[in-house]
């Protein structure tokens, strides 16, 4: 299965810069390969400065080794050893009018000390975090997860929008990252559901993924912005930041695991901003942003207006 696995996430890989170098029209990814000295490595792809992206990374990673006792406690088992690998990826658009997307998917495995494995899972999801609010935007990402979802089981849409809603929360700021998309992790076999099913699953989202962004991209890449509306992007951008570098497990797991830090950090944009007590005009644009985010909404159900 992890041999599988990390061929399918090469060659999406390859799918998802390609349309999105398509999208920019200029920028193209710059790819770098690594190794990690406990073992493994990667095949980091990032795009910098384009027409469209003004930042952002595809990255692929198989890692393994022995696991690090931070990561023991977290699991509650003793010494082990393990595989990761996934692909993750944050695209963080030059223009205001355009959101934030950010989507991973990825295989775990533990093995006993004769390298059997005795626990395997798949996770991953897909979010999207706007800053200017385009419903027909939200709709159509969410229709495009319920629709990948459905084709395995009708229940999995709203479970995993649900645990998407709940993970991307800032809780100190009491409001969530953006407006969500499916989160699913620890998807191991049980009587039902083997891991053959699994991967059928979570490739089948992965396949989604340019459906679900690239168009909402084409739409909105060329309309006209200001720079009041330049400014809002960087302060929203901020909190971007502050869940990744204190919530995002993934963040974590990386940094625990000795993960190649440029490769991590990727996620971050390149220009934001902290303004101190910072509230939005009543009545404004960006107001109706954040009352959205402070209450998870029903896209696929909610009504404009």
């Amino acid at each position: 299965m992890k041999d599988k696995f990390y061929q399918y996430i090469l060659q999406l890989q390859d799918q998802i810069t390609s349309a999105l170098e398509a999208v920019d029209g200029e920028a193209k990814f710059r790819e770098d390969l690594w190794q990690r000295p406990e073992g493994g490595g990667g095949r980091t792809r990032v795009i910098e400065n384009g027409k469209v992206f003004e930042k952002g990374g595809v990255n692929i990673s198989a890692v393994h080794g022995k696991l690090p006792d931070t990561m023991q406690k977290m699991f509650g088992v003793g010494e082990a050893d393990f595989f990761a690998c996934g692909l993750s990826l944050v695209i963080h658009p030059k223009s205001p009018m355009v959101p934030t997307v950010h989507a991973n998917w990825r295989y775990f495995e533990m093995y006993d000390d004769n390298g059997s494995v005795i626990n395997s899972w798949f996770g991953g999801g897909q979010d999207l975090t706007p800053y200017y609010l385009f419903e027909e935007d939200a709709r159509h990402f969410h229709q495009t997860c319920k629709t990948a979802c459905d084709k395995h089981n009708p229940d999995f849409y709203p479970k995993y929008k649900k645990q998407c809603d709940a993970y991307f929360w800032n809780a100190h700021r009491n409001e969530a990252r953006g407006i969500g998309g499916l989160f699913f992790d620890y998807c191991k076999a049980t009587e039902e559901i083997s891991m053959e099913d699994w991967y059928h699953f979570v490739t089948e989202v992965g396949n989604s993924f340019c459906e679900a962004y690239v168009p909402i991209v084409e739409k909105r890449k060329d309309l006209p912005y200001t720079e009041v509306q330049r400014n809002w992007q960087e302060i929203r951008r901020g909190r971007y930041v502050e869940f990744n570098l204190v919530h995002d497990k993934g963040t974590l797991f990386g940094l625990k695991t000795n993960g190649r830090i440029e490769s991590i950090l990727m996620s971050l944009p390149p220009h934001v901003q902290w303004v101190y007590d910072h509230h939005p005009e009543a009545g404004s644009e960006e107001e109706k942003l954040i009352k959205v985010l402070e209450n998870p909404i029903e896209w696929l159900s909610a009504i404009s207006g």
